[in-house]
């Protein structure tokens, strides 16, 4: 091309191949019942922001981004309507639209989660208190000692710190995100409601990223249905159970 010898290029028709995809990974709920229990003396604020994610489900762009107005205190719903970013050192942290339209969604929490986040209240009040006339209120949730929003690189740090400290392996907060959507599925929560929780823009993108949970769940659903049509191994096990 560059010595004129050619007027088009070949190679620009070349469809490179995609690299096989990495297994996603995810804590077990041995590892999350370890780390809620570390979090107990962990700052209220971090042990909030992991354990929301984990039951949310919340990009972290989307979990920076909530406001107390967010809240529904009265019906434990927890609305999604903005995200809060970071680019580069010009542009900084600023606020923006969340991912696609379906990802403006409300999730509702159990009281325990929600007691958590009364409590999380009650201390940013009174480090408000305390911080006086240099307290910026932006009215998010996470944010720095001075009420601006938390810049997004330091959920990342501290959890990879606190698992380095405590001995877990660490497998990025975005797992934490991959981990409720295990849960969900595992829980044989249908792919329509799955996706509506994640906020995904259209059920394939759901399939697409969790294929292989959801195909671990249709194989159980052979054993569900062998256990519930085997009528005669049933009154086998009743007469031997009857007979010792």
């Amino acid at each position: 091309m560059r010595m004129e010898m050619l007027c088009d290029n070949p190679c620009r028709r070349v469809v490179i191949p995609k690299g096989e995809a990495k297994e996603k990974e995810i804590y077990t709920l041995k590892e999350v019942e370890e780390i809620f229990a570390a979090l107990e003396n962990e700052p209220l604020k971090y042990k909030t922001f992991i354990i929301l994610a984990v039951y949310s489900g919340f990009r972290r762009g989307e979990m920076l981004g909530l406001e107390w107005k967010d809240i529904d205190w009265e019906n434990s719903v927890i609305s999604v309507k903005r995200t809060s970013n970071y680019t580069g050192k010009a542009n900084g942290i600023y606020t923006d639209t969340t991912k696609t339209k379906k990802s403006q969604r409300s999730i509702k929490f159990p009281p325990i989660v929600m007691e958590m986040l009364r409590q999380f209240k009650a201390e940013q009040d009174i480090d408000r208190e305390q911080t006086g006339d240099k307290w910026v209120d932006t009215d998010r949730l996470f944010v720095k000692w001075n009420g601006l929003s938390m810049h997004n690189n330091t959920p990342y740090f501290w959890f990879s710190e606190f698992c380095e400290r405590h001995g877990f392996r660490f497998c990025d907060i975005h797992s934490l995100r991959h981990l409720h959507c295990s849960l969900l599925i595992n829980a044989g929560i249908d792919v329509v409601a799955v996706s509506a929780d994640l906020g995904h823009s259209c059920i394939g993108t759901t399939l697409n990223c969790y294929s292989h949970m959801f195909q671990e769940a249709k194989a159980r659903n052979c054993d569900a249905i062998t256990a519930a049509l085997s009528f005669g191994k049933k009154d086998d096990d009743m007469d031997e159970k009857k007979a010792s």
